[in-house]
């Protein structure tokens, strides 16, 4: 999951020095109607080096439903996101032109991580052989996030 979070360089010294700060940039999935805890735990599921961190729930008398998500931290192949539960009726969601870039080892593992991820889900682009790639499938899965896999070479 190489493109789903970046550390950014910034230069920062009001003497003139070139200190290098680094800043984690998470990747933060919310939406309406959205249910992060089932699409954490499916997330996770499916790649090495996942694991839930934190989940935070809303209490009785807050202003989301008892029981759902404020917010859980969790980590896709060692990388950090965070997923919200939102009831509000607003019009976000998750669109293609964001998804979560995948270098799969294996064709076998590019086939089963795609038929999990696709499953309910929308296959914009099959797994086949574009020409850039050997083996290369684009996909929103049951959860609306997109997602592109690819077969390293």
């Amino acid at each position: 999951m190489r493109a789903c979070v970046a550390r950014c360089g910034m230069l920062s010294d009001w003497n003139g020095g070139t200190d290098e700060i680094h800043r984690n940039i998470t990747h933060v999935c919310w939406r309406a109607g959205w249910e992060s805890r089932g699409a954490v735990r499916f997330y996770t599921s499916l790649f090495v080096g996942s694991e839930i961190d934190d989940i935070q729930r809303y209490q009785a008398g807050e202003h989301e439903p008892e029981g759902s998500v404020k917010m859980a931290k969790f980590k896709i192949n060692g990388r950090e996101f965070m997923a919200l539960d939102s009831h509000l009726d607003h019009q976000f969601t998750f669109t293609p032109s964001m998804s979560l870039y995948v270098e799969c080892e294996s064709a076998s593992e590019i086939e089963e991580v795609f038929k999990a991820l696709a499953e309910g889900g929308s296959e914009l682009m099959p797994l086949d052989n574009y020409g850039f790639s050997q083996k290369f499938g684009w996909l929103n899965d049951r959860y609306g996030v997109s997602w592109q896999l690819n077969l390293s070479n």
